[in-house]
């Protein structure tokens, strides 16, 4: 595990972290968060980008990553007070790095970035850079729905090494078309990117106009689509570099719709079985094997049932910031099973998979 002190001092962060309440303990000191305001910029979008794009020495080039088949959306671990287990994350990093996959988002919706302060967030990033980033590509979600936000983030993670962004169009608040391409001209400007369009969360699809007017950016590396096969290949027909958002149909994406790859959640688990299913060609026996695991970890919604298995398996402790709580019971007997059916072998960590009872797991409501 690396020392984050001198990371986060180097960015002006604090690392110490405020102490946090277990959910119906009382008596424990109240947390107190500090959300860093961004200020404004003194000059407009359209000057300020341009200067700002040239200031960024990026790591990798888009085409860097655009060659990357696995990457895992890899789960953030937490300590029973809230913060980060660094040992935790770290060893997982490792294994995915052992199991094949070639890069990393950093705090996605997985890693549960939407749950992080920024001054987390971009040195989780920091640390993932400077623990693995000669073994492994980090990608960091820097997306935000304010362009500011995301613009200011985007700055942070590049200026601690991150390789690519990845960014997700600005959601609740929704735009027009011609506000998505100029939220994403902003962003492409700093480095390498993937943009993720993800409908179902965002609540409003990113059409294929949009993605074919940023197409011709020099950093846009391409998209993680979550829309299906006939989207795939839209775009995959236009030379668009597409991973698959989903794992249950990332094998026909891949070797039937002509995307590169995945990023995939399963691979938390079995990052080997899913390197296997990206690059040995069509493997229709394996795909099946894995598809009832793909299928129970998104039984309720990312990254619930992930959370739940890796706490299982026993390379993550059971703790969950709220308002993510452990899958049920029924469920969680399902998962052992599921471990059996696949192969103990195949899946991370070296614990036997057990059924945890409701009284194990930690809820973080302060954190």
């Amino acid at each position: 595990m690396c020392d984050l002190k001198s990371l986060v001092g180097d960015l002006g962060l604090s690392h110490k972290h405020p102490r946090v309440t277990r959910v119906a303990v009382p008596g424990l000191p109240r947390l107190r968060i500090s959300r860093r305001k961004f200020a404004a910029p003194a000059i407009t979008l359209d000057d300020y980008l341009p200067m700002r794009s040239t200031e960024v020495k990026n790591r990798t080039s888009a085409d860097g990553i655009k060659s990357l088949r696995l990457i895992t959306a890899v789960k953030t671990p937490y300590l029973p007070d809230g913060r980060f287990d660094l040992e935790a994350y770290d060893s997982l990093i490792n294994k995915q790095i052992d199991g094949g996959a070639e890069g990393v988002i950093v705090g996605g919706t997985t890693g549960e970035g939407h749950l992080m302060s920024w001054d987390e967030h971009i040195m989780l990033i920091g640390h993932t850079v400077n623990c693995f980033g000669t073994n492994i590509k980090v990608i960091g979600n820097t997306g935000s729905n304010s362009t500011r936000e995301a613009v200011h983030a985007t700055e942070q993670g590049f200026a601690v090494g991150m390789h690519a962004a990845l960014h997700v169009n600005p959601y609740y608040g929704k735009t027009s078309t011609e506000g998505l391409i100029s939220h994403f001209k902003a962003v492409l400007l700093m480095g390498p990117t993937i943009i993720y369009n993800v409908p179902s969360r965002t609540g409003q699809d990113i059409p294929p106009p949009v993605i074919e007017a940023i197409s011709r950016y020099p950093n846009m590396a391409g998209v993680k689509e979550c829309v299906g096969h006939e989207r795939v290949k839209c775009y995959t027909d236009k030379g668009i570099t597409i991973w698959s958002g989903n794992d249950d149909e990332c094998h026909d994406s891949r070797w039937k719709y002509g995307a590169t790859g995945v990023i995939s959640v399963a691979s938390n688990l079995v990052p080997g079985l899913m390197h296997s299913l990206m690059y040995e060609g069509e493997d229709a026996m394996l795909n099946e094997k894995l598809l009832p695991l793909m299928s129970w970890l998104f039984c309720q919604p990312n990254p619930i049932g992930l959370n739940t298995a890796l706490a299982q398996l026993g390379v993550a402790r059971p703790v969950f910031r709220l308002p993510y709580v452990p899958l049920p019971l029924e469920k969680r007997v399902e998962f052992v099973r599921i471990v059996e059916v696949i192969g103990r072998e195949n899946f991370v960590g070296e614990k036997e998979a057990r059924v945890l009872d409701d009284d194990d797991f930690v809820l973080i409501s302060r954190y």
